[in-house]
């Protein structure tokens, strides 16, 4: 009895909770918006049916932000241009960590994923952040590239300097940077290049974990210069799908399957390789 009255006061007196639920059920029942809704939703009715289950109303808040989240992401669906019918597409769950490449009601390819932490990183003193969360909405593949060098951003250089309790020098051209031991980093070329008291130079070599660091600093290089540019990071292949985003290989094959990218989607090797050769530019992309 206590539990069926719970029951009832739930729906009865639920506030937002019942009405999004009710309005995502409406909602669901559109084709499109289902394909994005359909796996958040499911999430709700097992939190819901685990509730009552267990008699234990304490499931609720997690609910309702359950609910709030799928009408999020239903307004976002709406928002969006349908998945064509006579194309293929590539859908992507951010929750489930997994991509779909269908062609109307036919499944071509699936995978596991790893998608964005949703973590923000600050930088010293503040003066900028970074969240680092997948885009949901509907993008394009806009491009496709072999073996992709990756030019790491400003956040990188902040992020590894605080992983290392390091700090940041900046290098640009025509702007050295003179180090404690009277030597001279310097931008020559397409290169960084580190010169001597006694005028011997040295080409510097930089990679994801392997950064230049002098007098307690990791060296920020310009952008353009072959030591901000590292290989084999982004696997074997990258499909762009604008500002920065994009979905790509890995050097990191355990992470698939688990939130912790800085906002890309990647995928194994084995399968961005194929990805590579069956998904054409201008392929949409749902991202939920």
């Amino acid at each position: 009895m206590r539990l069926a009255q719970r029951i009832v006061r739930f729906f009865g007196h639920g506030g937002g909770v019942a009405f999004y639920l009710i309005g995502a059920t409406l909602l669901l029942t559109a084709g499109s918006t289902l394909l994005f809704a359909s796996t958040a939703y499911r999430k709700l009715q097992r939190d819901v049916a685990r509730m009552v289950f267990d008699d234990n109303l304490a499931l609720l808040e997690s609910v309702q932000a359950g609910a709030r989240s799928l009408d999020e992401s239903i307004r976002q669906a709406g928002t969006a241009a349908e998945p064509p019918r006579d194309r293929p597409y590539l859908v992507v769950s951010i929750e489930d960590r997994r991509l779909w490449y269908k062609q109307g009601g036919e499944l071509l390819f699936t995978t596991q994923v790893a998608t964005g932490s949703g973590k923000t990183l600050v930088s010293e003193g503040g003066a900028s952040q970074w969240k680092f969360d997948t885009p949901r909405g509907r993008l394009v593949v806009q491009s496709k590239e072999e073996s992709p060098d990756w030019v790491p951003p400003d956040w990188h250089f902040v992020e590894e300097a605080s992983k290392r309790h390091l700090g940041l020098a900046r290098v640009a051209p025509g702007e050295p940077l003179v180090t404690s031991d009277g030597s001279v980093i310097a931008v020559r070329g397409d290169d960084l290049v580190q010169r001597g008291p006694d005028g011997s130079e040295t080409v510097l070599t930089a990679a994801e974990g392997r950064e230049i660091v002098v007098d307690g600093k990791i060296v920020v290089p310009p952008t353009g210069t072959n030591q901000r540019r590292y290989q084999g990071i982004l696997g074997t292949h990258r499909l762009n799908l604008g500002n920065g985003y994009a979905i790509h290989g890995t050097n990191q094959p355990q992470t698939i399957g688990h939130a912790v990218s800085h906002g890309c989607v990647r995928v194994r090797n084995e399968d961005i390789d194929k990805l590579y050769e069956m998904v054409p530019v201008g392929t949409p992309v749902y991202i939920y």
